[in-house]
């Protein structure tokens, strides 16, 4: 019986599985190119809502961890072999699963500076091309007034 987990082991494991199945399927999703920021600062809510998730597990992956330990004192061979494979597994998969989120904020951010940097350098653009088009539609001075046209000229 000492070489067992307990039953709370059990229910931390399905728990455990269960955020990690849901987290992967979370960050599986095709990535989209989105060209609205609202939307790119909502997916960032949503991935950071994830690692704080992540973070609230981390608990219970420890607890988990610790017992395997506990029990492969304990448990024959084999049967500590099993659950030490078991929990290796399951730390792959968190591991992947974190370094994955972190990429994926990180490119998030990135993406959404750049898209902001090209929304403010577009504005400009189109401010300088309203000021040019107004520029264009003055009227031309005559042809004799040659101050006017050396001031046309610079403005050019």
């Amino acid at each position: 019986f000492d070489s067992l987990p307990p039953a709370h082991y059990k229910e931390t494991m399905s728990t455990i599985l269960m955020w990690i199945q849901q987290s992967e399927a979370k960050l599986s999703m095709p990535q989209v190119a989105v060209a609205e920021y609202e939307i790119m600062e909502q997916r960032l809510g949503e991935l950071k809502a994830l690692q704080s998730s992540l973070r609230e597990q981390q608990k219970g992956l420890n607890y988990l961890s610790t017992t395997v330990e506990d029990m492969s004192r304990k448990a024959p061979v084999e049967v500590s072999q099993r659950y030490r494979s078991e929990i290796e597994v399951i730390l792959g998969r968190w591991k992947k699963l974190s370094a994955q989120l972190v990429e994926h904020c990180q490119k998030l951010e990135e993406l959404m500076t750049k898209l902001q940097r090209f929304q403010n350098d577009t504005k400009t653009l189109k401010k300088w091309m309203a000021e040019v088009d107004v520029f264009l539609k003055e009227e031309w001075p005559a042809l004799g007034d040659s101050e006017a046209l050396e001031k046309q000229l610079q403005q050019c």
